[in-house]
């Protein structure tokens, strides 16, 4: 911190001289940005605004005149104070009307009641100067290093406002223009204490444009800035003004945000990072869930005695695509996502953590009003997506988890969300949305599809044939298939895989040899139609997979 009037006048050399404050007393904790001594009466000519300036008043004005257009000279080029030594002009006291004028003026004038070695006060005053300068140049260099490694590795604003709390040990927080709170550092807050009725608190503190400080609040506010266009304010809260070097951090964050918000293209990633980020907190357990409200409330979402349900949205159709196509294709569903939510009013959180649950897509974690049913609200986003262009019974797949009272088991309705999702894909009777409930056999077993005691059971009913079709270039697993689906009518069965019915009837005898089943047996054709059916999703998986 730079010095200030008073830490001045509490060094050794001028507390034995019997300093006295005789006006200013207000501006005390004014900067010090140097100490001059002078015995001209035009020293204001030579000085830039900062000084204190300690002299005898020999060479001062011989009349009252002269020495208020003294003080008003300094005051005018705004000169941090004056310290006069008494005895050798003015003898035990100073004029009347020069105190008059620097306490009308609001000048800290100071009088030393005995001698002092002047040279003393500056060297001291002067070493501490040059040494807060060199600290603030070496700072200055720290900051533009850090900085500097942040902007090329692309980090993310969380990991920004870690550095910004760390050198300056205070806490900080990046809000967008709504005033919603997109990533913060407590410092040595609590997260209750920092964000507790933030968007009305930050409402209340306005400035103007550039970096100010708000002494009311206490807050170091900066704007941050994308191509000219302001989208959002760094803040970081003192509890007094800082000092330029702190300005300087604030300002050179800001400016890694927004630079790492160009190189990402996308207006709204940075709230859509901490969306993510806090539904990823949500679904792995990573944060407590006190701080996973607050965060959400600061996001504008209160999830708070709510009931809440988790949403996955993904595509029906998966493509081979690989690279900024698919990060381009990832966004496009998001932008719809998040619009659809919008149009539908729903209060929720918006994300891709498709990693953390299991699976694909876009996840919602939907927060019901009291008056609110999921049904209507799963309906609405159904009908916000088909209106936007991605129809739920086609282009997309709308899937729901159980409602939860808790937010400690919204991860259970995110993850059965994701799961139904996934099962969902495979069904072959389109919906608005899916539930479990929905998802039916064939769901059922898209669940199961990586549980080797299914892989061994569809190998078990179904191995002899399939090995019979490789060694022989035969299809009789085709035809099993067709037959079953026919619901065992061998006039359709036949003419699904155009053959007469005598053929039919011998590859079918053929293929009762080979498996040593009689497909007249319901148990035994019903164990058979699960086996096809599990393999057909099993090889699902593995062409999807391959595609992506």
């Amino acid at each position: 911190m730079p010095m200030t009037v008073r830490d001045v006048l509490e060094l050794p050399p001028l507390q034995q001289a019997g300093p006295r404050v005789l006006a200013g007393r207000t501006r005390l904790d004014a900067p010090v940005r140097w100490v001059h001594v002078a015995e001209v009466p035009e020293i204001a000519d030579l000085l830039r605004g900062g000084e204190l300036v300690l002299t005898t008043g020999i060479g001062l004005p011989p009349d009252d005149d002269g020495l208020c257009r003294w003080i008003d000279a300094l005051a005018a080029v705004g000169a941090a104070g004056v310290v006069i030594e008494l005895g050798r002009r003015f003898g035990p006291t100073l004029p009347t009307g020069l105190v008059e004028r620097a306490r009308s003026r609001d000048l800290p004038l100071i009088a030393l009641r005995r001698e002092v070695r002047f040279v003393a006060v500056t060297e001291v005053v002067h070493s501490v100067i040059v040494e807060e300068q060199t600290a603030d140049l070496l700072a200055n260099d720290e900051i533009h290093r850090i900085f500097t490694e942040l902007s090329v590795e692309g980090a993310e604003p969380r990991q920004v406002l870690r550095e910004v709390t760390r050198l300056s040990r205070r806490p900080a927080v990046l809000e967008n223009l709504a005033h919603q709170v997109l990533a913060y550092e407590t410092g040595p807050l609590s997260a209750e204490e920092l964000l507790d009725r933030w968007e009305a608190r930050s409402r209340a503190v306005e400035v103007p444009s550039g970096t100010g400080y708000e002494p009311r609040s206490g807050w170091l506010v900066t704007g941050v800035e994308a191509r000219g266009s302001r989208w959002g304010r760094l803040v970081l809260l003192c509890d007094q003004e800082p000092p330029a070097r702190t300005r300087v951090l604030l300002e050179r964050a800001a400016s890694t945000i927004a630079l790492n918000q160009l190189v990402v293209q996308d207006s709204s990633s940075v709230e859509r990072q901490a969306r993510s980020n806090l539904l990823w907190s949500i679904v792995t357990h990573s944060a407590p869930t006190r701080d996973v409200a607050l965060r959400a409330r600061g996001l504008g979402v209160v999830l708070e005695q709510r009931r809440l349900f988790g949403v996955v949205v993904r595509r029906r159709r998966l493509t081979r695509t690989a690279g900024v196509e698919m990060n381009a294709r990832r966004r496009e569903l998001l932008d719809a996502v998040e619009r659809a939510v919008g149009d539908c009013g729903l209060a929720a959180l918006t994300g891709d953590v498709g990693e953390a649950v299991g699976g694909e897509g876009v996840s919602v974690l939907v927060a019901l009003g009291n008056e609110d049913t999921d049904e209507a609200a799963l309906q609405g986003l159904s009908t916000a997506l088909t209106e936007a262009g991605h129809s739920a019974g086609s282009d997309v797949v709308v899937a729901a988890g159980s409602v939860v009272r808790s937010l400690d088991l919204a991860r259970r309705s995110l993850v059965e969300a994701a799961q139904v999702a996934d099962a969902s894909v495979h069904t072959a009777e389109p919906r608005p949305f899916y539930r479990l409930l929905d998802v039916r056999l064939r769901g059922l077993l898209h669940l199961l599809r990586e549980d080797v005691r299914l892989q061994t059971f569809v190998e078990r009913e179904l191995g002899p044939l399939l090995s019979y079709d490789q060694r022989h270039g035969t299809n009789h697993v085709a035809l099993l298939e067709a037959y079953l689906v026919e619901g065992r009518n061998k006039r359709r069965a036949a003419a699904a895989m155009a053959l007469s019915r005598s053929a039919l009837y011998q590859r079918l005898q053929l293929i009762q040899r080979v498996l040593d089943v009689d497909l007249d047996s319901s148990e035994r054709h019903l164990s058979l139609h699960v086996a096809l059916t599990a393999r057909d999703v099993m090889r699902t998986k593995n062409s999807l997979g391959a595609a992506g």
